[in-house]
Formats: C-alpha cells, structure tokens, sequence
C-alpha cells in the first residue's frame, strides 16, 4: 500500500454535486487541497450523464408536481417559487465563471428552451388556469403564456397539434425564458477548472472505508481499479457526492445522523429521435401530470435536448424497478443497505405505498407498443420506428423515520452531516442537479459555520442575491434574469 498522505477536501463521486462544491470550495478557499474519487473511468456518468436525465433546468416554470391541488382545490405557489429561487442561485454563480473565464462557451451546457405545460380534460384545464393565476404576479414568473387554443398551442409545439382532434380540450402554458442544461457537459467543465487550480481527480478509484480517527480526520481506504492495489489518505473534510452510492459510504462512516434512513431505488426509460425532420418541428421542454401513484419524477415530458451540439428529443420517463442504487453497481445494493435502524421506516414506506408499487409493476410489464402510445398523448402522430429505446440513470429516492408514520418517502434532496462538520453527504434525486449551488451552500453553511462570515462578500461577489428572496423584488429578480440571460447567452 502506498504511503498515506493527508488531504483538506476528498469528495467523492464525479458528479454535478462533488463538482460544484469543490468548485466553491477552490475560489473561497484556495489554500486548501482539494482531490476527488470517481470509480468509473470517467466522471460524469452516472445521474449527471446528458442521457441518464432529462437535463432540465428545473425552475419549476413547467412542472406541475411542485404545485399539487389541494384537497381544497387551492394551489399554492410556494414551493414552485422556492425552487426557482434556489435555480437562479445556480444560473447566478455559472454566469459569474463564464464571465471569470472559468467555464467556456456557455452554449456548451445551456440553451433556452421554452418551458411549457400541457394538460387535457375540463378538469386538468381548471387546475391549469388556477396555477396561472397564482403564478401571473410571481416576479420570477412573469412572460408566462397561457392558451386554449389548438391553433396557438401549434405555434408554440407543432408536435403537440398534429392530427389532434380538434374538438380535444386542452390547455398550455408557455414561458420562453426555460432552459436544457447538459449536466454532463457542465461538470466536466467545472472539475477541469478546479484541476487547473490545484485540484486532484483520480478516475477508477473507488473509495472502500471511512473511519473516523481521534484527532478529528478521516481515513478512507481506496482501491484503484486500474492493477487493483490499494491506497489510503487522510481527509480533514469528507463529501460524498456519489449519488445512490451515498448511502452505503455514510452508513458505513457510522455517523449517528444517518440512523433511520435508507433508500428506495426507481430505474427509467426514454424514448428518444435524432431523426432532423421530427426534432426541428418541436422546440420546448413539455410537462404533463403524473398518474396516479407514480412519483413526481416520473411525470411524462416531451422534451428538446441538446447533447454535444446535436439536438434530439426525448419522451418519458417510463419507471421501473431494480435494487441497484447505481446504474453501474451491484443487484445487491438494496438489500445490503438494509439495517435495524432503518428497517421499520423502509417496511412502513411499503406498507404505505401500494399505489406506486402498483404503477412500478404496470410499467414493467408496459409493452413498447403502450409506452408509444403514452407518447402519442402527446403527440399524436408519433410512428413507433422512428423512436429508440434508452435507459436512463437510477434514482434513489429517501425513505427515513418519521415520528407520526414511522417511515415516509421523501422526493428531492437531503443534506446529512455529521454533528462536528467533518464530514456530509447527499442523498435524493430531483431537483438535485438543477439547484446544485444551493444545496453545496447549505452543505458548507452546516460544516464550516466559522468561515461563513469569512466567505460571505466572495459569495455573494459571484451571487449577487445570496441571502435575499428575489421572489420579494420585483426589481432585483428582473435585474438578476436579464445579468445572467446576457452572460449565458439566453433568452431573457
């Protein structure tokens, strides 16, 4: 084994997550050193690949699960307007490295595309008019367009309109100042500028062990997979940013703030053409309503992405199940994850979700032809040989304790960290991606609470609205979209 050496960051995992923390870390801090652990050959690759996502910059402008109807038949815009807040924090600090230099070509990871919704039925179309209504005095928010018409819907998306009965009732929103991030693209880029500044990334390196020592440091022990020899380094602080293999590593750092959790793994799908004919006639990210019982990301969507300069669309996604935590892990990952502390919180979650274990078994057994036909709600003149059958990343949504349930699933993100800051992890899928600087502020904020003051007029240099609401400005929001829409090159 080689001799072990002592580090001040090791993050682990070569995703959007470790990225953009050791991208902060690297200008507040650049003093420190700073190495990163991927176990693939390359980073990247797992739920940050372009295609293992739907690459939407979720800013809640078209996604209707962050705006349920009430019992009541209210609806509320609050979380719809937490979550846009929490995406222009990311939209501020990438403007802020392509103005620096330090990412390139902004076109190279985000385009405008339209976002929009799309809903059929009397019912669905009266929830759409009430969430525009909230919505229309929302500052970050505002251009949206609403429309019943099927003429002006096709102006909008051809795709949605062709060979539509025009008796259909249905309804749109339309906001032009939406997004397609390729996160892929994005974290290549931000961990090649931490190299250039100092930084470590070591490739086909999988860490194995961590263990807490008595001066306050880490030792993880790694393997490289490359002669499979084993290696062992010192870290003074901990990220695990390893997407669905978060859990198992802070599990095994025996952190007591880890008690109780577990993780419930959902695979998807999506159909996906290059064919030029069919992608030039749709420009949007179109959202729809989930069925009852699947979760909230697997709300249908036909959307444009851009991969690589190449545009394609992509309809889905279609969920399924494995008990890998990974695309590119084990069959075993779920039940080794298993353990007394989390075990009455994972049965009560069973116990407790018939509907989505019912959706996941109907869309395993959906043949190709049914999942076409879920494209055809869409757009109706979809022909089956012109689509292609992808699998994209897992998630694996959170399942913990709770005090009145016993166990509850979780959708989105959830920071854990250990009670002296040393180490944190992230656990959860959607919006992650999207709301990536954000969530590593909230990661640094709770493990180096004594450096905040320090760091704070750097932060808010490179975020101009960090620690203030956009969303309560109407001025300060409109200035924000217009700073950031010029320097990634977007439409305002």
């Amino acid at each position: 084994m080689k001799s072990e050496d002592t580090v001040d960051v090791v993050l682990i995992g070569g995703g959007i997550m470790s990225a953009t923390l050791g991208s902060l870390i690297s200008r507040l801090q650049p003093d420190w050193s700073i190495r990163l652990y991927e176990r693939l050959g390359r980073v990247a690759q797992e739920s940050s690949n372009p295609w293992n996502n739907a690459g939407t910059g979720h800013a809640a402008l078209c996604e209707l699960n962050y705006m349920p109807e009430a019992a009541d038949g209210s609806v509320s815009a609050a979380k719809a307007v937490s979550i846009n807040e929490q995406f222009q924090v990311s939209r501020q600090y990438w403007a802020h490295l392509v103005e620096s230099g330090a990412l390139p070509e902004p076109r190279s990871f985000i385009n405008s595309t339209p976002h929009m919704t799309f809903v059929r039925g009397r019912s669905n179309i009266d929830y759409l008019k009430k969430r525009v209504d909230v919505l229309k005095g929302e500052p970050l928010f505002q251009g949206m367009e609403y429309s019943e018409d099927l003429d002006t819907i096709a102006e909008w998306a051809p795709l949605l309109a062709k060979k539509r009965n025009p008796k259909s009732k249905i309804a749109a929103t339309r906001i032009e100042s939406g997004t397609d991030v390729d996160y892929g693209a994005l974290t290549v880029q931000l961990l090649r500028d931490i190299q250039s500044r100092g930084a470590e990334i070591r490739t086909d390196h999988q860490v194995t062990s961590l263990k807490r020592l008595k001066d306050g440091t880490w030792r993880l022990k790694v393997r490289n997979l490359v002669g499979n020899t084993p290696e062992s380094v010192r870290a003074r602080f901990v990220f695990v940013g390893a997407g669905g293999g978060a859990l198992a590593l802070l599990q095994h750092s025996g952190i007591p703030e880890i008690k109780g959790y577990g993780g419930f793994p959902i695979s998807g799908q999506f159909l996906r053409t290059t064919d030029p004919k069919i992608v030039a006639q749709h420009q949007a990210k179109v959202y729809g309503k989930a069925a009852v019982g699947a979760p909230p990301m697997s709300v249908p969507h036909l959307d444009t992405r851009v991969v690589d300069g190449e545009t394609s669309l992509l309809f889905g996604p279609y969920a399924g199940f494995t008990p890998k935590f990974l695309k590119t892990s084990t069959w075993f990952d779920l039940p080794f994850s298993i353990r007394l502390h989390n075990i009455v919180p994972m049965l009560q979650v069973g116990l407790r979700n018939f509907d989505l274990v019912r959706y996941l078994v109907s869309e395993l057994l959906a043949s190709r032809e049914k999942k076409v036909n879920a494209l055809r709600e869409f757009m109706p003149a979809a022909k089956s040989k012109d689509w292609e059958l992808i699998t994209a990343g897992q998630r694996v949504q959170v399942m913990k304790k709770d005090p009145e349930k016993g166990g509850v699933l979780q959708f989105g993100t959830e920071v854990i960290s250990g009670a002296d800051g040393s180490i944190a992890g992230l656990l959860g899928a959607s919006p992650g991606a999207s709301t990536a600087v954000p969530i590593m502020l909230e990661v640094m904020q709770k493990c180096f609470p004594d450096r905040m003051d320090e760091w704070e007029p750097m932060i808010r240099e490179m975020i101009p609205s960090y620690g203030t609401t956009l969303s309560q400005d109407p001025d300060a929001a409109a200035a924000s979209l217009a700073r950031t829409a010029a320097a990634l090159q977007l439409t305002a």
